[in-house]
């Protein structure tokens, strides 16, 4: 049995991908394959099938991973699915609650920087409208919050 991580920003183009493959990335150095599952999606459908953004390619293939993966949309189903759904910003994160009417699921969601380090940032900022010192940043911060997760994960739930 693996545990199961989805993570969870606007378009599922910038941020949330990032955050998967970078995790996946961590995950295979530390041969934690067969344990741990990652995958990614967004609140809206705006991107939906879509490649990750080019500019957050560059930025990640800077620090050595290769984004890869298809945008897909967040759905109800993913509460049951996964064990912990990690929102990149506060919109994302109300977004998310707004979809489990009954509270059933909102222990299983957590904002993805209160895993971080070495960052005090509370929010992964979204990069898509501006330039790319914005997505080398959110790469930067994503290796910190998804190191810190990793730990999480493998110290508390396998």
């Amino acid at each position: 049995m693996s545990y199961k991580l989805l993570f969870v920003c606007l378009g599922n183009i910038c941020r949330s991908p990032s955050a998967e493959n970078i995790m996946n990335h961590l995950i295979k150095e530390r041969a934690l394959d067969v344990q741990v599952f990652c995958d990614s999606a967004g609140t809206s459908a705006y991107h939906i099938g879509s490649a990750p953004d080019r500019r957050m390619n560059a930025a990640a293939q800077k620090q050595g991973i290769e984004l890869v993966g298809k945008a897909r949309k967040f759905r109800t189903l993913d509460f049951e699915k996964f064990d912990l759904i990690l929102a990149m910003d506060r919109s994302n994160y109300q977004d998310i609650l707004y979809l489990d009417r009954e509270g059933k699921y909102q222990d299983k969601v957590q904002m993805i920087c209160s895993f971080a380090a070495n960052h005090d940032d509370k929010e992964v900022p979204d990069p898509y409208y501006g330039g790319q010192d914005g997505f080398n940043y959110v790469i930067d911060l994503l290796f910190d919050c998804c190191s810190g997760l990793l730990d999480y994960v493998a110290k508390e739930k396998l």
